[in-house]
């Protein structure tokens, strides 16, 4: 989880900075198939092609889809709303997991994921603090995609119980790639140097940080991994702060205390998990 904190701490920088000059169907096709040449050398040491073969192509289908869906909204939430908002917003995603996992997947809602998930929520809300009134579409955006990411990543980790994690993201970027395609020649333009250097570092580290998430899937409860990710919305204020000079004030620093109190509660009161020896 520190490795997909850190990875998408980084997407989201660099996703600001590529939509300045690209569409967002471009961004996600050469993102998908940049990640496919870097993971070719995995797919290699751990038996080729062959080994990729799953037994559950449906629900590779339906979860890479949706989470297709998500991330171009998400991409889109960072043209229209601050980037703050963006990743606030997104922090819905652990109730929809949450219900989905508890519904189909038969993990339990103890008094510690539920305070990770509660304080985490209050923490969010204590750091955007915001206003009645109209609603932006931005907004509406971004939380579409967190009940996207939701739902995808509830599938991920059924899928985990039958699939290994190489097989997992390997799927994800077919899918995405052949679902993006036709989209993304139709707004083609081609990026300037600085644009590749930013796809280069997407593709990078939107790929690797889903292995990431998925590892920490197979060796503990959606419910236990989750919460963690709520350290990305004080890591998105400190970058902030000193990559664009944004104020880091008081009420970043309380949201981020309530955020991190509700991780350690989780993670106190959680039961140890086996470590598995799959791959």
């Amino acid at each position: 989880m520190a490795g997909w904190l850190a990875l998408m701490l980084i997407v989201a920088i660099a996703g600001r900075e590529t939509t300045r000059e690209l569409n967002v169907f471009q961004i996600m096709e050469v993102r998908s198939a940049l990640g496919l040449l870097m993971l070719y050398p995995l797919v290699r040491i751990n038996g080729g092609f062959a080994r990729m073969r799953t037994s559950r192509p449906l629900q590779h289908l339906c979860r890479n889809l949706i989470h297709y869906g998500a991330q171009l909204g998400w991409f889109f939430a960072l043209t229209l709303i601050p980037l703050g908002q963006v990743v606030s917003i997104e922090f819905t995603m652990p109730i929809w997991t949450a219900i989905l996992a508890a519904s189909f997947l038969g993990e339990r809602m103890t008094f510690g994921k539920i305070a990770a998930v509660l304080l985490g929520v209050i923490g969010v809300i204590v750091i955007v603090r915001p206003a009645t009134g109209t609603v932006d579409p931005g907004q509406l955006i971004a939380l579409a995609a967190a009940v996207g990411f939701g739902i995808s990543v509830a599938m991920m980790k059924s899928l985990t119980r039958t699939e290994r994690t190489l097989t997992i993201i390997f799927w994800m970027l077919v899918i995405q790639s052949a679902a993006g395609l036709f989209p993304s020649l139709y707004v083609w333009r081609w990026p300037t140097a600085y644009a590749w250097g930013w796809l280069v570092v997407i593709a990078f580290c939107g790929t690797f940080s889903h292995y990431c998430l998925a590892r920490a899937m197979l060796h503990a409860d959606a419910m236990v991994v989750l919460p963690m990710d709520f350290l990305r919305v004080p890591l998105t204020a400190a970058a902030g702060w000193l990559i664009y000079s944004e104020r880091l004030d008081t009420w970043t620093v309380l949201g981020a205390a309530l955020i991190l109190s509700g991780n350690l509660l989780n993670l106190r009161t959680a039961p140890a998990v086996p470590v598995s020896a799959t791959t």
